[in-house]
């Protein structure tokens, strides 16, 4: 494949939105072709509302996520990446492990048995973790959806579960401070990625 994949993690409020624009920028400026995504919606746009407007069980929420997922990895990030671009995109499957898994608590062999299928065995080249206390998160997001009412115990699991996954794989996981400002954010994403530039 000639292009690449590159996601952004963390908590709601850490700033992924802003980053993964901001990086998809960047790569443009480089005169590369992005693709800039995000997850849920990525592939089944509506499941976003189902998600965020209806009180579901967490095996019901996971196989939406991957339903939406398969989708977008055949639809959408696949077809890019066969045709040169660089996929950025803001979430993906370290998420649903991180949120459903450690936060709700499934069984991470059972969420990665589900995955295997729903992603093709696709894993991102880097994913930038922007990492923030859970009580800062919360204070930015305010009161929001179902998500962000779970409450700070789940959100500090989510967390927990974030900081393992790196842990894991620290071949792909960039861990930032989310809580710098966002120009620098910015360029630490950009640092880690000059090696990796044409």
């Amino acid at each position: 494949m000639a292009g690449l994949f590159l996601t952004l993690e963390g908590l709601d409020g850490a700033g992924k939105s802003t980053q993964a624009r901001l990086l998809a920028a960047f790569l443009e400026a480089r005169g590369l072709k992005v693709v800039l995504t995000h997850e849920p919606g990525g592939g089944l746009p509506k499941v976003r509302e189902l998600l965020l407007g209806k009180e579901l069980s967490p095996e019901a929420e996971y196989l939406l996520l991957s339903a939406d997922r398969a989708e977008h990895v055949r639809q959408v990030i696949l077809p890019s990446l066969e045709a040169g671009a660089w996929v950025v995109s803001d979430r993906y499957l370290d998420s649903s492990l991180a949120y459903q898994g450690f936060g709700r608590g499934l069984p991470l062999p059972w969420l990665l048995a589900v995955a295997r299928e729903a992603t093709l065995g696709l894993t991102p080249r880097l994913t930038f973790l922007l990492d923030l206390p859970p009580e800062e998160a919360l204070g930015r997001v305010g009161g929001g959806d179902r998500l962000e009412r779970a409450g700070l115990p789940f959100f500090r699991r989510v967390r927990e579960g974030y900081l393992r996954l790196a842990e894991g794989e620290p071949h792909r996981f960039v861990v930032l401070d989310a809580r710098q400002a966002v120009e620098g954010v910015a360029r630490a994403i950009q640092a880690h990625l000059l090696p990796l530039l044409p």
